[in-house]
């Protein structure tokens, strides 16, 4: 089954069951991640498997219905 991947500015869900939102695609290779909600600026992970991120919202939705 192909879920959709994530893109820039969608809410995921990571293989930890962390929320998340995708900030940053560098290359096509590596998605950045930071916190939902809390922490700081700094606060970033990133995952070069973007088929483990499970899509939530996607960006349109998050703008349309916050």
């Amino acid at each position: 089954m192909n879920r959709p991947r994530a893109e820039v500015g969608d809410q995921v869900k990571d293989t930890t069951g962390q929320g998340a939102i995708v900030t940053d695609i560098k290359a096509g290779t590596t998605w950045v991640l930071r916190p939902v909600y809390g922490g700081n600026f700094t606060t970033r992970w990133e995952t070069d498997d973007p088929d483990t991120l499970t899509v939530i919202r996607r960006r349109a939705d998050r703008i349309s219905d916050p």
